[in-house]
């Protein structure tokens, strides 16, 4: 079932724990997901590739408002985790109340972050947690044309 994929941070923490004593590489990125597209989709994928276990940060709702506006996100912090925990690539899912997954990326130290190629590693919030715990930070390139923002501008046209 989807929702056994997502997590509460201390519940994350186990599991984490265990997939580590199993020699299990462990892969997070982050993100807000609100309206899920074919750019998610390869993305994640293509992140999850790069190690056993993938852990995704899920902004909360508050987080995105902040981030994005008042009219975002579009789908709640359920339903944007659910749709994430149906991935079969994806192992869980966490939210998290800030404006960037800093407190959660101490917490789980990862093997591997992973962020989108309009990210430069030397801006990738955690990655000198991530370099200072002996993992890899990394950037994959994101398809062209696919966005949130650009789906929401597509589907207002259609009023």
């Amino acid at each position: 079932m989807t929702a056994n994929k997502i997590f509460t941070l201390p519940e994350l923490l186990s599991e984490r724990q265990k997939w580590a004593s199993g020699q299990q590489k462990v892969v997070f990125t982050n993100g807000c997901f609100d309206i899920l597209h074919l750019g998610h989709i390869d993305y994640l994928e293509k992140a999850s590739q790069k190690g056993q276990k993938m852990i995704v940060g899920l902004n909360s709702d508050e987080s995105v408002r902040r981030l994005k506006g008042a009219q975002r996100p579009i789908n709640s912090v359920y339903a944007r985790a659910r749709m994430l925990a149906a991935l079969s690539f994806v192992d869980a899912v966490v939210a998290f109340e800030q404006d960037t997954p800093l407190e959660l990326i101490k917490a789980i130290v990862p093997d591997v972050l992973i962020k989108g190629s309009d990210y430069n590693v030397t801006n990738i919030v955690g990655a000198d947690v991530v370099l200072a715990a002996g993992g890899v930070v990394e950037t994959i390139t994101l398809v062209e044309g696919y966005s949130t923002t650009k789906l929401i501008e597509k589907m207002s046209a259609y009023k």
